[in-house]
């Protein structure tokens, strides 16, 4: 009990500025407090014949690792591993 009482724990006021800055960095803002006005450009490409989306991790995978099929659904062999 002695060595619990006497570990090291970060202050609490550290743990609030830590989730504080957290919160801001969700909110759009660095943690300088600078707010960040990017857009991203991303191209989407569309799934290809060879290739299904796994009904349990929702990754578009190659249809080599295709582990099974049921009701339409198909699951890859990471995820039925």
């Amino acid at each position: 009990m002695e060595a619990l009482k006497s570990a090291s724990a970060p202050a609490a006021r550290s743990v609030v500025t830590e989730l504080g800055e957290a919160d801001a960095l969700d909110e759009g803002l660095t943690p300088g407090g600078e707010f960040v006005s990017e857009e991203l450009i991303v191209q989407v490409i569309p799934q290809g014949k060879d290739e299904f989306t796994c009904s349990s991790c929702f990754l578009v995978r190659h249809r080599s690792q295709l582990a099974r099929e049921s009701s339409g659904h198909s699951y890859c062999i990471e995820c039925e591993g």
